[in-house]
């Protein structure tokens, strides 16, 4: 395993690009950074709106939870921002935490509620921490997917789009859902016994979970394989590299990566990420 750097206050969300370079947040210093597959690590975005999950849809733009004003952010490759979703209702989200993008562009996301100090608020203005999707298009309204989740955090979708991972950091599980033609779930599977803050799939179908290291579990819920990692947290995990083979890991104040004999996926495609 490779340590790229611990130049950060506490490292969240990364996300793959086209080429196979590497997006990563330091929330509490604002800023979104860059590790290309040539090795150079570089700040991408200053004023990332407090920026935690990322990753990136179909048009190559990079989208942003940005819980700074709890909006949902397109940001394109010169930084230039987008505000997708600023509220629901005329009422602020809790805090945009992870997403993941479907096949047509639209945006699952959880929203749990974790008090910020840069927040004037003392309490969520929406009751429940709930996953939304939001359409792929202008002026859509996000659709509450599922309420069924006591803090939902960590989420990604199968390479075929049919299923939804949802992992529940406070009960503990990772669920998976199935998603219908409109983008909706149903059939609510607790797949693993353990929660996690991020998580991501390789291209066997085995899901990687975080917290303490990473546990790898099989497609069916079987603990196969643990990564230690030596900081007090991991955070998140995405698979990455020119090969797509190398996996990423955010722990703490440091980026890590370690190769891997399997590779990231994309959707209807098990060979390569998005």
């Amino acid at each position: 395993m490779k340590l790229i750097s611990r130049d950060f206050k506490f490292t969240e969300g990364p996300a793959v690009d086209r080429g196979g370079n590497i997006y990563f947040t330091d929330q509490p210093n604002n800023k979104i950074w860059r590790y290309c597959t040539n090795g150079h690590l570089s700040v991408f975005k200053d004023s990332s709106g407090r920026a935690n999950g990322l990753y990136f849809n179909h048009l190559n733009q990079l989208l942003s939870c940005s819980d700074e004003k709890n909006e949902i952010w397109s940001i394109n490759m010169d930084g230039k921002v987008t505000v997708l979703l600023s509220d629901v209702d005329g009422r602020k989200l809790n805090g945009p935490n992870d997403l993941w993008v479907d096949q047509k562009g639209g945006i699952y996301f959880t929203d749990p509620y974790y008090q910020r100090d840069y927040w004037d608020r003392k309490k969520p203005e929406i009751v429940g921490q709930k996953v939304y999707y939001l359409p792929f298009g202008k002026g859509t309204k996000p659709i509450v997917v599922a309420d069924d989740l006591t803090k939902p955090n960590g989420i990604v979708g199968s390479a075929d789009g049919r299923y939804l991972y949802v992992a529940d950091i406070e009960r503990n599980k990772t669920y998976r859902y199935m998603i219908d033609a409109e983008g909706k779930l149903s059939g609510q599977t607790a797949v693993i016994e353990q929660g996690s803050d991020g998580l991501t799939l390789d291209n066997e179908g085995n899901i990687y979970l975080t917290g303490r290291g990473v546990s790898i579990y099989s497609p069916r819920g079987e603990l196969i394989g643990h990564i230690e990692i030596n900081e007090p947290w991991t955070s998140n995990v995405c698979f990455g590299g020119k090969d797509r083979t190398d996996l990423f890991i955010t722990a703490s104040t440091a980026i890590y990566c370690i190769p891997m004999h399997t590779k990231g996926v994309k959707l209807n495609d098990t060979t390569a990420l998005n």
